[in-house]
């Protein structure tokens, strides 16, 4: 079991609302991410779950239960921080198992568990080392192990991967998800990093100032988005926002294209000079400065090989543009 329902949830300090009232459901097994920029409240909100800030107003229900007033101990949850937290003295195999040797739990069913872990970890011939033999990698492994053990209805996942490069960072998004389609349990995941959301979520919450924005599948957010906010915040390269008689046109204070539903073409369209030139070899990533609509980005096939400097014209996929009226809402 792990389903965790906020009802009306809002935290102040003083006088200052960080989160304004949040109702929010997280079915049991699904893999949900928190997701916006800093500030944004998403750390808060996932320290609420866990217990680990005090609820202004409202309700924590987990598994059908009221826990906004127990302890984080009491809650069945198991958090993992952006720092591992490793005890430097300690070999993986106690790291492991220390939260079970606190609980009072037998030697043998803690080694049980240990190994179990270290196992669905690719641990097993790292357990008599010390996390100063460990690459970062594996070190944010054993905080994971250490909090597999515990068997919680629920993982909190506080920006796991941000102290780790970027190879490493693909590699352990890569084995997170794979371990949540082996556990099948509960997980919540805070990220600033839109892309690790994309990747790793089966429902994103994208929070603004306390608020949540939208909450849907990753594809849902990247084809529907409710408002400008969440056109401008999934997405990467992100949509181009244009406001002006070009939205006008269509119906709409702002229109949205993404860098990808804007082909080359010969002539027509919005004419402008190449700035910055990426090529990837797949992909071809422009900023292109236009006569019409400002600078734009666009996302053309690894073929096209336009340089700084040259003059291009670019036209909008008709079917792709998305329309927002004045108050940043998307129009039907």
């Amino acid at each position: 079991m792990g389903k965790i329902v906020l009802n009306s949830v809002r935290k102040s300090f003083g006088e200052v609302d960080v989160i304004p009232g949040v109702d929010l459901t997280i079915e049991n097994g699904e893999f949900v991410v928190f997701v916006g920029p800093s500030g944004c409240g998403k750390s808060t909100l996932l320290r609420l779950i866990a217990g680990l800030e005090d609820t202004t107003s409202g309700a924590i229900v987990i598994d059908g239960s009221d826990a906004t007033a127990l302890p984080p101990a009491k809650r069945g949850l198991a958090m993992v921080f952006q720092s591992y937290a490793l005890y430097p003295h300690m070999t993986v195999r106690k790291n492991i198992m220390f939260p079970l040797k606190m609980a009072g739990m037998d030697l043998a069913e803690a080694t049980k568990r240990a190994d179990a872990a270290a196992s669905v970890l690719n641990l097993t011939n790292y357990m008599e080392r010390k996390p100063g033999q460990l690459s970062g990698g594996q070190r944010q492994r054993v905080a994971i192990g250490r909090a597999i053990v515990r068997e919680p209805a629920a993982f909190l996942f506080d920006e796991p991967l941000s102290n780790l490069d970027a190879a490493l960072r693909v590699n352990m998004r890569q084995e997170i998800t794979e371990l949540h389609q082996s556990l099948k349990t509960t997980m919540i995941y805070v990220t600033h990093d839109q892309v690790e959301a994309m990747t790793m979520a089966d429902k994103i919450v994208v929070l603004n100032a306390g608020r949540i924005e939208q909450v849907g599948s990753p594809m849902e957010l990247y084809n529907h988005p409710k408002n400008t906010f969440v056109a401008g915040f999934i997405g990467s390269p992100k949509m181009n926002l244009i406001e002006g008689p070009e939205a006008a046109k269509h119906g709409a204070t702002t229109i949205g294209i993404r860098p990808e539903h804007l082909e080359v073409v010969s002539e027509g369209g919005w004419s402008g000079v190449v700035g910055l030139s990426e090529h990837l070899g797949s992909d071809t990533f422009l900023k292109v400065t236009t006569d019409a609509v400002g600078t734009i980005n666009v996302r053309a096939g690894g073929e096209v090989m336009l340089r700084h400097g040259d003059r291009v014209n670019l036209a909008p996929q008709a079917n792709k543009i998305h329309r927002f009226g004045a108050d940043g809402k998307a129009l039907a």
